[in-house]
């Protein structure tokens, strides 16, 4: 008889152990389980928060001839806005892009509107008309917009034509050979398009 009760009670304790093991396993199960669904939800988080920049930074590059040419720009959106005349002013000098001030890189010494140009980096600017835009190349690149723009440090200007352009809904240049001595510096954005013409000095 007392073989027989201790039995049952090692049997009841082993059965206990074991429904208290199992209930421990699928709590823990579900603790993991909840952490991994809120480490996703963590992970997750910055992609749904995170925009697009509105202006990225961007670059155009190409050689004439030998010489290569770099362009660093922030490249605006339309998105439905007035673009000439509007977000961007006629008669103002800009910065021919967002962010800092448009840079170009010249690897050789290059002619622009009669004037000779060093190798090396410039601002870009330009000063938007209805008829004509004034293209300038300016020695201090490194600004914010044209804040400190200084008439005083341009080494050419150039009036261009623009010319109207299939619809480009983000700002972009371009650079494109003619041959081994000369080649253009194209912008396009809304629907303009100016052309600066490149010669290998």
């Amino acid at each position: 008889m007392k073989n027989t009760l201790a039995i049952a009670v090692l049997a009841l304790l082993f059965w206990s152990c074991q429904n208290t093991t199992s209930q421990q396993e699928t709590t823990e199960e579900a603790t993991e389980e909840a952490n991994e669904h809120a480490h996703h939800q963590t992970d997750e988080k910055p992609d749904e928060t995170k925009k697009k920049p509105k202006s990225p930074k961007t670059s155009a590059m190409a050689n004439i001839g030998d010489n290569h040419v770099h362009i660093e720009y922030g490249s605006p959106s339309v998105r439905g806005r007035v673009i000439w005349g509007g977000l961007v002013p006629y008669g103002e000098v800009w910065a021919s892009g967002a962010h800092n001030a448009t840079s170009i890189n010249f690897g050789n010494d290059v002619i622009i509107g009669g004037v000779e140009i060093p190798k090396g980096k410039y601002a870009f600017f330009t000063i938007p008309g209805e008829k004509e835009w004034t293209v300038i190349i300016n020695k201090n690149w490194d600004q914010h917009l044209a804040d400190k723009y200084n008439q005083e440090e341009d080494i050419v200007r150039v009036t261009v034509a623009p010319q109207e352009n299939e619809f480009a809904e983000a700002l972009k240049y371009s650079v494109v050979s003619s041959d081994d001595t000369k080649g253009y510096i194209n912008f396009e954005w809304a629907d303009l398009k100016i052309a600066l013409e490149v010669v290998n000095n």
